[in-house]
């Protein structure tokens, strides 16, 4: 999976966000060095805009 949203330009839930970040950690366990840390890092950043787009579709 892409840690980038589709082109469609619709985000991702987050919770399909969390469950890559938890198995990319679980795969290097818990390491997170050169790629894979880069790899970590946007999708964190994309898990923390998917959880705000949430938050505001609910409000």
């Amino acid at each position: 999976m892409s840690p980038t949203p589709p082109a469609s330009g619709r985000a991702r839930p987050a919770a399909e966000v969390n469950a890559e970040i938890r198995a990319l950690v679980e795969a290097c366990g818990g390491w997170l060095y050169g790629d894979s840390r880069t790899r970590y890092e946007l999708l964190v950043a994309e898990w923390a805009a998917a959880v705000r787009g949430e938050i505001v579709e609910a409000a």
